[in-house]
C-alpha cells in the first residue's frame, strides 16, 4: 500500500519551485499536485493522455474546448487527450489533484 499525505506533497513541490509535483506513478495512471497562485497564467498544452482534475481548494474557472465552467473545492473535470484546456481567472490559489490515464508523457 502507498500512502500520500497532501502536507508532505506540498512540501516536496515548494522544493522543486514548480506548479507541479507528481507524486504517484504506475503502468496505468501518474498523479499529481498541481497548484496556481491567484491572477496566474495556466500555459499548458493538451496532453496525450486523459485528465481528471479535483479541485482540493481555491476558485477560478477552467476552459476546455470552447467552454468555461467555474471551479471550487470539490470540482472534478475530465479533460480528453488532445483537447485545449486552462485554468483562468483564479481568484483563490488553486490546489488541484492531476489524474493522468495512461501516465502522463506515456503517450507522447
Amino acid at each position: 500500500m502507498e500512502v500520500f499525505e497532501l502536507a508532505d506533497v506540498r512540501k516536496d513541490l515548494k522544493e522543486t519551485e514548480g506548479r507541479s509535483v507528481e507524486f504517484f506513478r504506475s503502468d496505468t495512471m501518474s498523479v499529481l499536485l498541481f497548484e496556481l497562485a491567484v491572477g496566474a497564467e495556466d500555459t499548458q498544452k493538451p496532453h496525450t493522455e486523459d485528465e481528471i482534475y479535483y479541485i482540493i481548494s481555491g476558485r477560478g474557472a477552467i476552459r476546455v474546448g470552447d467552454e468555461d465552467s467555474p471551479v471550487q473545492p470539490g470540482t472534478t473535470v475530465f479533460v480528453g487527450a488532445n483537447v485545449e484546456h486552462r485554468f483562468h481567472s483564479i481568484t483563490e490559489d488553486l490546489s488541484i489533484l492531476v489524474v493522468f490515464a495512461p501516465p502522463r508523457g506515456s503517450l507522447a
